[in-house]
């Protein structure tokens, strides 16, 4: 089980302004990313840099997701994300997030929706947080 946020409010204390700076940091490691793929593409890439910016996001989030529980930016921050049972996120628990986190990108309302969670649920959860039934929390020391 998660840590209870009454009992153990340490590993949510400032936890949504870190997942803002982490996804800052996200942002632009992907931005990054790009362009050094860009030449590997003989500058086409340039025609079609929004796909290319959301499958080289999509692929990131997943791979450093699945790799450690927490993106390059969440590290960072010393966060992580957790499933309801306490594990850290799995391949297919990664994919899900990745897809549920791209999904309310993609629509406004729903991610002023996970916006608004983030800052006033318990747990600091976001949309698809409470959909897959994981949180954010401070890592372990």
């Amino acid at each position: 089980m998660t840590p209870d946020p009454h009992s153990q409010p340490e590993f949510y204390q400032g936890i949504p302004t870190k997942r803002l700076l982490a996804w800052c940091i996200d942002l632009l490691v992907i931005v990054v990313l790009c362009l050094v793929i860009l030449p590997f593409t003989f500058f086409t890439g340039i025609f079609f840099f929004p796909f290319l910016f959301l499958v080289v996001g999509f692929l990131y989030r997943v791979a450093t997701l699945a790799s450690g529980s927490a993106t390059w930016g969440m590290r960072l921050f010393s966060m992580e994300l957790r499933q309801s049972d306490d594990r850290p996120l799995d391949g297919g628990m990664a994919v899900l997030h990745t897809l549920g986190y791209s999904v309310s990108l993609a629509m406004a309302p729903l991610q002023l929706i996970s916006i608004v969670l983030m800052l006033a649920s318990e747990r600091k959860q976001g949309l698809t947080d409470m959909v897959l039934g994981t949180v954010a929390l401070n890592r372990r020391r």
